[in-house]
């Protein structure tokens, strides 16, 4: 079943949804009503192109838990390499603009102009993060999402040269898991998030960990 959203900000019960994981379409992406989504590990996810926005809440959630990060021996010998620097929080806007124009020609791009501003009003009021990974003074990867207590919802991630986004998704699993981080959800499975650790998990367990005051 797919719901029709009002201006109302309240989601029905996810688990009445679609098999892929689309519940509900419709309304705004107030900093009200993604928060109130993301408790429940609910995402927007459309084509900003030709749809109406699109909820979604996957009962079987791909995620990475941050003590788990699976390193290889060729990403720890570009991290002793010492190449990149890696920052927190210091160009979320940069990041966020690259993930969104290294896709924009695709058919189903979907990080436009209201997506970008909603997750921009987020970082604004604390509850959005960005990983940049620096050359010199060049911005050539990261990655930003949404933090909620003891969880990272993971939104976009970008490279400019050969695993930039990896050295992204390892310092944050390390920062997150040194600071009492549970849980990094990566809303979609791909073989790269596979290769680091991606694992599945049911709804009902995902939901345990992400409600852990």
């Amino acid at each position: 079943m797919i719901f029709q959203l009002d201006k109302k900000i309240a989601f029905p019960d996810p688990r009445l949804g679609e098999p892929d994981g689309l519940f509900a379409v419709g309304d705004d992406l107030s900093v009200d009503r993604l928060l109130l989504a993301y408790s429940h590990g609910i995402f927007p996810w459309y084509s900003f192109r030709n749809e109406e926005i699109m909820w979604w809440c996957p009962m079987q959630r791909f995620v990475i838990f941050p003590n788990e990060i699976h390193i290889s021996h060729s990403m720890r010998t570009l991290i002793n390499k010492d190449k990149y620097r890696i920052s927190i929080n210091e160009d979320f806007n940069g990041v966020i603009e690259n993930c969104s124009q290294l896709r924009i020609n695709d058919e189903g791009a979907w990080l436009g102009d209201d997506m970008k501003q909603a997750y921009k009003k987020l970082f604004e009021q604390g509850f959005a993060a960005s990983v940049e990974v620096w050359d010199g003074e060049r911005l050539v990867g990261g990655l930003y999402g949404v933090n909620l207590g003891r969880a990272f919802f993971g939104e976009s991630m970008f490279s400019l040269v050969p695993s930039a986004s990896k050295l992204a998704l390892i310092f944050l699993a390390k920062l997150f898991h040194l600071n009492g981080g549970l849980l990094i959800d990566c809303q979609l499975e791909t073989p790269h998030l596979k290769s680091m650790g991606g694992r599945f998990i049911s709804y009902d367990e995902y939901m345990k960990i992400i409600s852990t005051e």
